[in-house]
């Protein structure tokens, strides 16, 4: 135990250096926030909304690593993991991956074998090997949840669902697990889920749940990353509010820049952009089924604008009516992603 003596008035000069020391930080603190709200199409009227979480801090300018959502190969991924048909496997992915020298893969939870149980160590440590020998890193994972339920107990089954997929996302060296705000049953939206309740209220017990995974996640070294997935969070300001609610270090911002549902996707990149923790980049920024493809240098243009230092994984989707082949058109997409990444460096 450590003992003071010193004289009153030497107490009264310390403890003024010390106040003076706290009201530089916080002035610092939120000083820093405004170029980034700036650089996010905010206004000094919107950054009240957001005072209790902060933009990630983040040192060095953009540093840009392109990885692939292994929903891109989701039809031939359940052929074989569900059907036990042709297809691939996770390690297959790895090679394509290897072969086309993407920087890491998400290895998503609901490919791997007897999904929604986790899988065996033994299949992680290999995954993990063979990513490793490969030079392919693990940009994160992510499961299958509906937090829009009114059921208390459904929402808790899902989120034990999610604090055993971190720890899997921990042994496998992923730093950010993919959750869902939005409700993920066939042709329902959550305002049909979670009749008689207001956005407001449905936010709160999301909000809740989410906190208690962040918190197992910090637990683990994991972060918790919420994706936009165009229901319950339509727009970056849904997105932004969901994230304040949950108020941890260890819940960030998946943006998927498909699934915006405004006028102007790009502004609700923009504004989230500062708070990503992962990128899912879709071909288009209105949906699977737009012909507009993204615009690719204006999506990098915002993504350096906001400091983001990581993965940038792609996610490409079949359309209906269209046909899709994954081996063609992912690298295809790729090619675009890595021009824009190159010409606006």
């Amino acid at each position: 135990m450590q003992i003071y003596n010193s004289s009153p008035l030497q107490w009264h000069k310390n403890n003024h250096i010390m106040k003076l020391n706290h009201n530089r930080r916080d002035f610092l603190k939120s000083a820093s926030v405004l170029p980034l709200a700036a650089a996010a199409g905010l206004g000094l009227g919107g950054l009240s909304a957001l005072a209790e979480t902060q933009p990630i801090k983040r040192l060095g300018g953009s540093m840009l690593k392109v990885s692939l959502n292994a929903y891109s190969f989701s039809k031939m991924l359940n052929d074989k993991v569900k059907r036990h048909g042709s297809g691939i496997d996770l390690f297959e992915l790895v090679d394509f991956c290897a072969k086309y020298n993407f920087d890491g893969f998400d290895a998503t939870g609901y490919f791997f074998p007897g999904y929604p149980d986790v899988p065996s160590d033994d299949y992680v440590n290999d995954l993990k090997r063979k990513a490793f020998e490969f030079g392919i890193g693990i940009s994160g994972s992510g499961v299958r949840n509906n937090f829009t339920l009114p059921d208390k107990a459904k929402r808790a089954a899902d989120v034990e669902h999610i604090k055993q997929w971190v720890e899997v996302a921990s042994r496998m060296g992923a730093p950010v697990l993919r959750v869902f705000a939005d409700t993920q049953m066939k042709n329902l939206s959550w305002e049909q889920v979670a009749k008689g309740y207001t956005w407001d209220q449905v936010a709160d017990w999301i909000a809740a749940d989410l906190r208690e995974c962040a918190a197992h996640g910090k637990k683990y070294g994991v972060i918790i990353g919420v994706q936009n997935h165009g229901d319950f969070l339509k727009t970056g300001d849904h997105l932004l509010k969901l994230i304040n609610l949950v108020d941890s270090e260890w819940c960030g911002a998946i943006v998927d820049t498909g699934y915006f549902k405004s006028k102007d996707p790009y502004a609700d990149m923009a504004k989230v952009a500062p708070y990503a923790v992962n990128w899912q980049v879709k071909q288009s920024a209105f949906g699977a089924e737009s012909d507009v493809p993204l615009d690719l240098k204006r999506f990098i243009r915002i993504v350096r604008s906001s400091g983001y230092r990581g993965y940038l994984p792609i996610e490409t989707l079949s359309a209906k009516g269209k046909d899709y082949d994954p081996f063609t058109v992912v690298p295809k997409f790729l090619a675009e992603l890595r021009q824009a990444i190159a010409e606006t460096a």
